[in-house]
């Protein structure tokens, strides 16, 4: 499985390595499509970030609940569907691997975990005007010449579908009194990880533990311990 890996501190190289691949897929036109023989796997990417200034070995225990975020054009519920469960269940086991100690719901925790399953569809409208026909008929019109006409709409959809795990610092919050504002910046949770997992088939339950296995394999600062 040729799966794309990316870190926060690495996206210049991911560009260069995009426009590289677009340029040879451009030149490749004429022959074999290069994606046809591309299985759902090889087109999967993980990106993953952290905070630089956090030390993860003085986080111990997590708290993660049994079912997931779902995010759906800012609107928000839980599930808990089988696919759902399974990742929930491998990330848990993931962080268990690297030495921490999930604690029951509503125990005190170092660390929040959050599995949110994003599913956004955005629809829009353009315009799509053209001016300035010059000579395009061969009758001399002239440089800027232009017609009356309606502008032309174009509506396109845009479906964005993914996983995110993010690790959010308990252990450290602030501690609210009723007189705290929630919405101060210094007064939110602060998250110190996100993974997002992206590319075909990445709902399937026989690609989920894989998917997560990979996502925390390039996150090695993640340990309990040092």
């Amino acid at each position: 499985m040729k799966t794309s890996k990316i870190s926060g501190q690495f996206r210049r190289p991911l560009a260069a390595a995009v426009l590289a691949l677009g340029l040879g897929v451009g030149l490749s036109a004429c022959t074999d499509n290069a994606v046809n023989n591309l299985t759902p796997a090889d087109s999967n990417v993980l990106i993953t970030n952290y905070d630089r200034q956090i030390d993860f070995s003085q986080y111990k225990t997590f708290s993660l609940p049994d079912s997931v975020i779902v995010e759906s054009n800012n609107g928000y519920s839980q599930s808990s569907q089988p696919v759902e469960q399974q990742i929930v269940a491998q990330v848990a086991q993931e962080l268990t691997n690297r030495g921490y100690t999930r604690v029951a719901a509503g125990k005190s925790a170092d660390l929040g975990v959050a599995v949110t399953r994003v599913n956004n569809r955005y629809t829009g409208v353009t315009t799509n005007p053209y001016a300035g026909y010059g000579n395009y008929w061969g009758y001399g019109y002239g440089y800027g010449y232009s017609a009356y006409y309606p502008s032309y709409y174009q509506y396109y959809q845009v479906t964005d579908r993914y996983w995110r795990v993010e690790l959010v610092d308990l252990k450290n919050r602030v501690i609210t009194t009723p007189t705290t504002d929630p919405n101060a910046p210094q007064n939110q949770l602060r998250v110190i990880y996100q993974a997002e997992l992206r590319g075909n088939g990445i709902f399937d339950t026989a690609s989920i533990n894989k998917l997560i296995t990979d996502a925390f394999a390039q996150s090695t600062y993640l340990k309990a311990t040092r």
